[in-house]
């Protein structure tokens, strides 16, 4: 068994299972949209094996599929070829299928029991999303979660167009290995080597976590994952995967595709300065501190923490208000590298231009070149 979630008595979650916490993240870009392959983010992240068991490795690469960028890639887990055919029906029904093949896999003597992977490009029927009032990106989340909550023996892994997530029980350069995602070439990768800190080791719940073209790698633990939870079910969001770092990723599509927020808002509403710092600071800046803290306190993350967030249009790295857990970045040129260690950038990346620690709070932002907005991505 693949370790579906669906197939226990009950489903995992936070607290049911609780070991020491490690994980690793990786992220590269190319500001100009250039294209690498991924042997790159394996290189990186393979060098942080020690911060992962084992339990989870995954990627999330962008600007992989430009012969169907027009097309969501729903990358698919299955348990049996009849889940399979469920859905399948499922989506013939209300979307418009241009393709669905196997996604390619090799053979990795530490990857074991692996579920049916597929991808498939397509979009939502044009009549049924004017019949229910929604844009293609709100029925695709609809559907998303629809399917993760109701369908038996079948996980969506990823959704967003030309971008895919590939993830798996596993060390993440096997996972790698297993994917072969040295053919693949992306202008933006993220990696996760994952340590399960709250939940059980299984495929769905390895990251990369997706919604749309969101993917959020993560290291640490999200404390504040119930109030966060309960918070997004009042505007129809469905965590069914009960884990904190799914919850973040909804957080992310909330703030920046629903309500159009800045970037950079969304991230000081996510690890907002504490009311003591906001007190200091010039009155305009206090004023739009204090009316997001209220507006959207039960959205922040309390807890130690450092996430990746990739998007079509960049990517963004942020650990908690207090820095309990590391992040580092540096540039090269049009290279902007973030990861766990110094060392994993080191290693793709021998002398970078410039080096830093992200203070604690503060987003590193990396945007395309022709990209004016992240919100454009909707």
């Amino acid at each position: 068994m693949w370790g579906s979630r669906k197939r226990l008595n009950r489903k995992p979650i936070e607290g049911d299972v609780r070991i020491p916490s490690g994980c690793a993240v990786s992220g590269i870009m190319n500001k100009k949209g250039k294209l690498f392959s991924g042997e790159t983010i394996i290189q990186s992240i393979s060098i942080m094996r020690d911060r992962s068991n084992g339990l989870g490795g995954g990627f999330a690469a962008y600007g992989i599929y430009p012969d169907y960028k027009d097309f969501y890639a729903l990358h698919m887990f299955f348990e049996s070829e009849e889940n399979q055919r469920e859905v399948e029906l499922y989506l013939k029904e209300n979307f418009l299928v241009e393709k669905g093949e196997r996604i390619p896999t090799r053979k990795v003597p530490v990857i074991l029991d692996s579920p049916i992977i597929y991808r498939y490009f397509i979009k939502p029927r044009a009549e049924i999303c004017e019949d229910v009032c929604m844009t293609p990106d709100e029925f695709m989340v609809r559907q998303v979660m629809f399917i993760n909550s109701s369908f038996e023996g079948a996980y969506v892994s990823s959704s967003g167009k030309n971008m895919g997530a590939f993830k798996g029980v596993g060390y993440p350069e096997d996972i790698g290995e297993f994917y072969d995602l040295e053919s693949y070439k992306g202008y933006l990768w993220t990696a996760h080597g994952r340590f399960p800190t709250n939940t059980p080791g299984w495929w769905g719940g390895a990251h990369p976590f997706t919604l749309l073209d969101w993917s959020v790698v993560h290291n640490g633990e999200i404390s504040s994952y119930g109030t966060n939870r309960r918070y997004l079910e009042e505007f129809e969001y469905e965590c069914s995967l009960q884990t904190d770092t799914e919850a973040a990723t909804y957080l992310f599509d909330m703030l920046l595709r629903r309500h159009r927020l800045p970037l950079e808002t969304a991230c000081q509403v996510l690890a907002p300065p504490f009311w003591e710092e906001i007190e200091r600071m010039p009155e305009k800046e206090k004023e739009t501190a204090r009316a997001l803290r209220m507006v959207y306190g039960k959205g922040l993350l309390n807890g130690p923490f450092s996430i990746i967030l990739g998007s079509t249009n960049g990517m963004v790295a942020i650990n908690d208000r207090i820095k309990l857990r590391p992040l580092v970045a540096a540039e090269q040129g049009d290279m902007l590298y973030v990861a766990s260690e110094e060392a994993a950038i080191i290693e793709v990346c021998a002398c970078p231009s410039k080096v830093w620690t992200p203070r604690a709070g503060q987003p590193v932002i990396g945007r395309l070149e022709e990209v004016d907005s992240w919100v454009s991505v909707c």
